[in-house]
């Protein structure tokens, strides 16, 4: 296949690039390296393969996508370029909403001015759903749960969209879906749930699992926003691919849908996963406590029913053997780290 990966020196971008370019595809990295550790994961993929090329872009210029589009006959598009920190959207929401929805909708227009028949797979987020206040919570002493969902929340619950963030990839995600509807071009939408895994240089405001465990790994103090006991489900970076290649596998039954992307049952308290980290290391985490952030919810399970049900897709990596291998990950490669500023 002919593959392009927007944002593909980034987290999973670069995981993404890997997996197809090991697989012997050819792959076009689009990205504009802004993000630390972007430039070590492009010069990593580069070193690697001889099947990747390299185009710096950025999403917010239409005249930087559109020539990336003509006449290239994409077979796969995966759009994983973003903003990401719901913290940085409160404080810079222009910048958030250019680049999460005027970016997507430049990559949308590129390919239908293209007559692009490549499949766009776009990455969304857990926080179209919002707060869900609505959704009643019980407290228990080291977590917060649904009282009556236990397989977490579907794709029928109503969009919310809460924060900045909320709302610009809300948007994007609603663009996705109705570029097929309207103008049929082939996408789906992934509303993905805390990824973590190799090559993520997590900070405090974004990637919570990594953070957490570069910190452990380092002895660096964290700060815990709301009481520690709010609930994320949690997917490997293995998982998520594995999810992206059977999506591929079955575009015209998941063409034009959106779906919930998580750990599902896979899934860890803030709390939780310090007392794990404290344990696997040895050693005390030093933690400090800070106010809830905008539109922090308790809890969010996904309930990846459908996915599983329409392509076949389910995580399979346990919380604590993923957290393991990202540990051992970051311990091989302290200097990068260091390099990278993040520590």
């Amino acid at each position: 296949m002919k593959i392009l990966v927007i944002g593909g020196a980034g987290f999973i971008g670069c995981n993404v690039v890997e997996y197809y370019a090991a697989k012997g595809d050819e792959v076009v990295v689009l990205d504009n390296l802004s993000r630390k550790g972007t430039y070590l994961n492009l010069s990593y993929l580069l070193e690697k393969f001889d099947n990747i090329r390299f185009v710096y872009g950025d999403i917010r210029n239409y005249y930087d996508i559109f020539p990336v589009f003509k006449g290239q006959g994409f077979d796969v598009v995966f759009h994983l370029a973003a903003q990401v920190a719901v913290t940085t959207s409160v404080t810079r929401p222009r910048e958030d909403f250019e680049i999460n929805a005027i970016g997507t909708f430049n990559i949308l227009e590129a390919m239908r001015e293209t007559s692009s028949n490549a499949f766009l797979i776009f990455a969304s987020t857990n926080k179209v759903y919002g707060e869900m206040l609505d959704v009643e919570v019980k407290e228990t002493p080291q977590r917060y749960q649904y009282k009556s969902l236990p397989d977490g929340i579907s794709e029928e619950y109503p969009l919310d969209f809460h924060s900045p963030y909320g709302c610009s990839k809300g948007a994007a995600d609603q663009y996705v879906i109705d570029y097929s509807r309207i103008y049929g071009l082939n996408t789906v939408v992934f509303r993905q749930s805390c990824i973590y895994g190799y090559r993520q240089f997590g900070i405090e405001d974004q990637g919570w699992v990594a953070w957490f465990t570069i910190a452990a790994a380092f002895d660096k103090k964290i700060t815990i926003y709301g009481d520690g006991k709010q609930i994320r489900d949690v997917l490997f970076i293995d998982d998520l691919v594995k999810a992206y290649d059977l999506a591929i596998e079955n575009l015209t039954h998941v063409r034009g849908k959106a779906y919930n992307i998580g750990g599902g049952h896979f899934q860890m308290s803030l709390n939780e996963l310090l007392d794990f980290l404290e344990k696997f290391t040895g050693h005390k985490i030093q933690t400090v406590f800070s106010d809830w952030r905008p539109g922090d919810q308790k809890v969010f399970v996904s309930n990846n029913a459908k996915a599983k049900q329409e392509f076949g897709w389910r995580p399979q990596t346990a919380v604590e053997n993923g957290v393991k291998k990202l540990y051992e990950w970051v311990n091989d490669n302290k200097e990068m780290f260091k390099k990278v500023g993040i520590i």
